[in-house]
Parts: C-alpha cells; sequence; structure tokens
C-alpha cells in the first residue's frame, strides 16, 4: 500500500493524491506561520542580543571618541587665544621698547583693600618686584602690588584705589585717570579746566620716575563723554579702557621701561576722516566781453602741486577750505603743498 502510494505521488500531476496533498499543505502551511510569529522571538533571541551588544560598545565607543574630540577643540582654541594674546604683547612690547616677563592670569577676585585684583603665576623666582607695571596686547592693566616666591597680586586701573597719571596723544594734555570700580569705565580729571578734550581722544600713561608703578607711553582708553565746559574749576572726562578686564590671560610684566618716551607710538595708527564736508569754493566772475583777464606774473602752484596758469583774480576769491576735524589718535597730519 506504501509503495503503491509514492508511486502514485512520484507520477505528480492531476493524480488522485493531489487534492490531498494541497489540503494537508494548507493546514500544516497556516500552522508553520503561527508557529514561526510565536516562536521566532525566542530563537531570535541570542542574535538580537548579539547585535544590541556589539551596537551598545559601538556607542560608547563613539560617544567617547566625540568626547575626547571636544576636549582637543576646546584646548586648541585655547592654545590659539593664548598665542593671538602673547603676539599682541610682543607687538605692544616691541614698538614700546618694554622689556617685560610673560605671565598668566591664574586667578581673579579681590586682594587684601583691592577688589579689583589678579594672581599672576610669576613672582620674585621669575624677577618680579613690586609696583612693576603690567600690560598686555591692548594696553595698561595694572601694577604689582605683592609679590610671592612664585605669585603676585595685581591691582588693576580700574579699582576704586587706583591714580594713573595720563596724557592726551594729540595735545598732551595731562590729568589723572583714577578707577571707578567698574571694568569698562574711568574718569579722568583734567589739570587745566581750559583743556580741549572731545570723545574720541586716546588717552597714554604719563610715566612715573623710573617706570614704577607706570611706565609711559602705554595705551589707557579713549574719551566717550566729557562733563563739564572749558573754564570750569573741575571737568572730568569718562573713559573707556582699552583692555577687556573679564578675558584677561596673558599679561607682561614690565622690568624695565624704554630709555625714551614712546608718548603715542604704541596706539593703533587709525585716522578718522572729517565729518565736515570742505566748503565750496566760489568761482570768479566772467570777464567782461571786451577784456581779457591778465595771467599772474608768477604761475601758482594748484593743489597737487603743478604750475597752474588760473587768473590772479579767480585766486583772490577762491576761499579756503574748511579744516578737518582732530583726528581721534596721534599721527603724522599730511603735509600741505606750499
Amino acid at each position: 500500500c506504501c509503495l503503491t502510494l509514492v508511486i502514485l505521488d512520484l507520477r505528480g500531476g492531476d493524480g488522485p493524491l493531489n487534492s490531498v496533498k494541497s489540503f494537508i499543505s494548507n493546514i500544516f502551511g497556516g500552522l508553520e506561520s503561527g508557529a514561526a510569529a510565536v516562536f521566532s522571538p525566542i530563537t531570535g533571541a541570542t542574535e538580537w542580543w548579539s547585535t544590541l551588544h556589539s551596537q551598545s560598545s559601538q556607542i560608547r565607543a563613539l560617544n567617547a571618541e566625540n568626547d575626547q574630540l571636544r576636549t582637543d577643540l576646546r584646548a586648541l582654541e585655547n592654545d590659539k587665544a593664548r598665542a593671538d594674546a602673547l603676539d599682541a604683547l610682543l607687538g605692544v612690547a616691541s614698538v614700546g621698547q618694554y622689556r617685560f616677563i610673560p605671565a598668566e592670569v591664574i586667578a581673579v577676585g579681590p586682594a587684601q583693600d583691592f577688589a579689583w585684583a589678579v594672581t599672576i603665576d610669576a613672582g620674585e623666582r621669575d624677577g618680579i618686584e613690586q609696583d612693576m607695571t603690567v600690560i598686555n596686547g591692548q594696553g595698561l592693566v595694572g601694577r604689582v602690588a605683592k609679590t610671592t616666591n612664585d605669585t603676585a597680586t595685581v591691582v588693576l586701573v580700574v579699582d576704586v584705589t587706583s591714580a594713573v597719571g595720563g596724557g592726551v596723544a594729540c595735545t598732551e594734555e595731562i590729568g589723572i585717570v583714577s578707577g571707578t570700580g567698574q571694568q569698562d569705565l574711568m574718569d579722568f580729571e583734567m589739570l587745566d579746566p581750559l583743556a580741549d578734550v572731545r570723545v574720541g581722544d586716546a588717552l597714554v600713561t604719563f610715566g612715573s620716575k623710573g617706570g614704577r608703578p607706570y611706565a609711559p607711553g602705554l595705551p589707557i582708553g579713549e574719551v566717550v563723554e566729557v562733563k563739564g565746559t572749558a573754564g570750569q574749576l573741575t571737568r572730568v572726562a569718562k573713559i573707556r579702557p582699552y583692555v577687556d578686564f573679564s578675558t584677561l590671560s596673558i599679561v607682561g610684566v614690565v622690568t624695565k621701561p624704554p630709555r625714551e618716551d614712546p608718548r603715542d607710538s604704541v596706539l593703533p595708527k587709525v585716522t578718522k576722516l572729517p565729518t565736515t564736508a570742505p566748503a565750496p569754493v566760489p568761482l570768479a566772475p566772467p570777464a567782461d566781453a571786451g577784456e581779457t583777464a591778465k595771467p599772474s606774473d608768477k604761475p601758482s602752484d594748484g593743489p597737487s602741486g603743478k604750475a597752474t596758469d588760473a587768473p590772479v583774480e579767480e585766486a583772490a576769491t577762491r576761499a579756503p577750505s574748511a579744516a578737518p576735524e582732530r583726528e581721534t589718535v596721534a599721527t603724522p597730519a599730511p603735509s600741505e603743498s606750499p
């Protein structure tokens, strides 16, 4: 019987067993699909756990690598900022011929009787002494108030106890620059009540005897407001310091001031363009029909320095151009043509 069924099944086609096979296949096919849906999570648990463990390890490795890259980026940015600060400090020292010892700010906070003070990582072993001038790439920072073997305390110029002799770069008017306890504002009290001080004027240190506590020629700040009129008993100007005291990092302690006062040579050479337009030049009246203008015996020089044949009457009627506004910082004025 079994042999007969096998032979009939192997023959294929639409035999008598084909319908029975189809019926049985449909029943067992459904049972197989249901069993696969029920038992596939159990049979695939090992593969799922292996994949999850591998992905978790990869995620941890990527997170660690990302953290390391962030740390390296921050270190690179800090190194770049330190390099830029040191480069600016070297520029100031080279122009003003200051000898200095570089240091880094390691602590910020009040010290002793001073509200605005910082601590630097250089002290007596490095040659730092009391009342030495402290600068950075932007200008005057303060003075050394106290030293130890390895550190020094620096009083910032914005401290209320600080007073610096300063002068206007373009007019050489002198006065006292004192701190207000604010990091972005100082007072400049002029000694001469008739001094010509304007908004935008730059101030530099007047200098102390022997360069202590303040070396000469260091940029202090810029005038932002002038209170009082010329002739009043007391005139005070508000100064915005050049140094950003909230971002102090690399500083230099001046060990030897320059032999000669650098005056305003350390200031950036920025010229302010005149805000007022020159007055128009009136034209000479036309000559009469029957007359011819006589040329001058000696040709006059034009604005460009070349000789011109302008009539004497026209040259006499020309009005001089309006004088340009005074520059904000001391720069050599262009020489006029004869």
